[in-house]
């Protein structure tokens, strides 16, 4: 996998953002160290937990973990083996999910402390943790080679990867092996005949249950965005960023937590009782303002076609298609939780997913989770759904909403200051960008009449900052940009098209033509 680097090893730089990027903590007034009384709590309960696992032993599983290199808080574990019950050709997965419940005294002080801070916010100089480390790292943790209580989900899947039957119930396992995603991903390519064990024949029904779901998702009319990621990480010399495209096991295991969520989702509605991710289909103009991008930029979007099957099918390593990607943002808006008691909401349907939706297999990193868990597997053993779980769950909504908004708020300050960072000192440069979004004719027409520069968006290519730009340039064009600001300060980053200057700076306003 190839990773663009940004070279922050300019000292004075680094000094100057280690500071900023501490003062976000106090900026967006984030969480700091649990109270003792929580911390003892949490303390109490993980010994506990730890000398009463469930009497179900599903030890013999040989589950691993599949997750980012360096990560601890481990949710979920994995096996999957061919054949299921009355489906010879068909796959049997089994999914275990930290039991984080077993840890939770409902109307506790930990209780209490988890619904304030709703979820996990990771920063490049450290995590905001939902729970304590006792818990989240070590304890409820399905790290390797230590027995673990988890929710164990199995799920029959016929020879198209279609659910047949599902269980769920509380077990002890035990994860053979922590895998990172590049780890799995090279196992899965090297092949069957490498490795000769459990884990590479796993691994390889993987991949196939993980083509097979996208295909049940495209079928559903689903669809997902497929954007190159950025991370922040600590090296030698300081904070980086690092870009690259998903790796293909990150698509076939997302694919089975998907399954999972709907599963989740399918049992509290029969059950009458629950908390569903939703998100309403995108409205019509948004439809027709995205598909007259794709006219616009040489793709296309048939009549004929879903939007999941259409965005499937780009290439986001070409410049034009990675711009219509990003466009694709614009139908996937307006998600939030929907709690229920009695008659299902009149919103179900999570749209980009097409189909009922819960979030389920996080609890150790999201707060919803592990009320969701709880609720399900009473209404699938036939028991009532607790009433402190009843009671909770409409207060749930507006606890995730500003939780998230909270994360995203925090997780892009801290990207911008890296970006800003890494760019400072370079103004006046010049750097080779393609345009995700760039001004419409109008916005054009009215850039021209006012005698300024209109404004977009580009995608440098390296260092890999996404940055707004001025200047009039065709969303994915490949060009030359100046930078013109990078202000860690304030958290900004601004290019111009190189040539061009507002009216009488100048400069010509012609479009550039495209980079080779």
């Amino acid at each position: 996998m190839a990773y663009y680097h940004l070279d922050l090893a300019r000292s004075a730089a680094q000094t100057e953002l280690a500071r900023s990027l501490a003062a976000l903590r106090e900026e967006f007034d984030l969480p700091t160290a649990f109270s003792p009384e929580v911390l003892d709590e949490a303390e109490r309960a993980a010994a506990a937990v730890v000398r009463s696992l469930p009497g179900n032993d599903r030890t013999d599983l040989p589950l691993v973990t599949i997750d980012p290199p360096g990560s601890t808080d481990l949710d979920q574990a994995l096996y999957i083996e061919r054949g299921a019950e009355g489906h010879p050709d068909g796959f049997t997965v089994h999914y275990a999910i930290a039991d984080v419940p077993a840890f939770i005294a409902p109307g506790g002080a930990l209780d209490a402390e988890t619904l304030r801070r709703g979820q996990t916010i990771y920063l490049p100089d450290g995590r905001v943790p939902l729970h304590p480390e006792v818990i989240s790292e070590d304890a409820g943790s399905l790290l390797p080679h230590v027995d673990r209580g988890a929710y164990l989900w199995t799920f029959a899947l016929d020879a198209d990867g279609a659910v047949v039957d599902t269980a769920l119930e509380r077990a002890t396992v035990r994860s053979r092996e922590q895998l990172t995603y590049e780890r799995a991903q090279a196992r899965i390519d090297a092949g069957p005949g490498a490795a000769d064990d459990e884990t590479a024949t796993s691994l390889a029904l993987l991949k196939q249950v993980g083509i097979l779901r996208t295909r049940q998702e495209a079928a559903r009319g689903g669809a997902s965005l497929r954007l190159p990621e950025q991370e922040i990480t600590v090296t030698d010399h300081g904070y980086e960023v690092l870009t690259a495209p998903p790796l293909e096991v990150e698509d076939w295991n997302a694919q089975v937590s998907l399954l999972t969520g709907m599963a989740a989702a399918r049992i509290m509605l029969e059950g009458g009782t629950g908390l569903l991710r939703t998100m309403p289909p995108a409205d019509a103009d948004s439809i027709d303002r995205f598909r007259a991008r794709t006219r616009a930029l040489g793709h296309p979007w048939s009549e004929r076609q879903s939007y999941g099957e259409y965005l499937r099918g780009l290439d986001i390593r070409d410049p034009q298609q990675l711009a219509i990607m990003h466009a694709a943002t614009s139908l996937f808006r307006g998600a939030g939780y929907t709690a229920f008691d009695g008659d299902a909401p009149e919103i179900a349907v999570q749209s980009a997913i097409a189909a009922p939706y819960a979030h389920a297999t996080a609890p150790l990193r999201r707060l919803v989770d592990r009320f969701v868990l709880v609720t399900c597997l009473a209404l699938r053993h036939g028991e009532r759904v607790p009433e402190g779980i009843r009671a909770i769950l409409p207060a749930l909504p507006e606890a995730m909403r500003e939780s998230n908004l909270l994360a995203s708020r925090t997780s892009n300050a801290a990207l911008e200051l890296v970006e800003a960072a890494s760019l400072h000192g370079l103004e006046g440069q010049e750097f080779t960008a393609v345009v995700v979004s760039g001004p419409g004719p109008e916005q054009e027409e009215k850039a021209r009449a006012q005698g300024r520069l209109p404004w977009g968006e580009v995608q440098v290519e390296h260092p890999p900052v996404l940055a707004r730009y001025e200047g009039f340039a065709e969303a994915g064009s490949r060009i030359r940009v100046v930078l013109v600001r990078a202000d860690m300060a304030t958290r900004t980053v601004l290019f111009r098209v190189a040539g061009q200057a507002p009216a009488g700076d100048g400069a010509h306003q012609d479009a550039p033509g495209p980079v080779d």
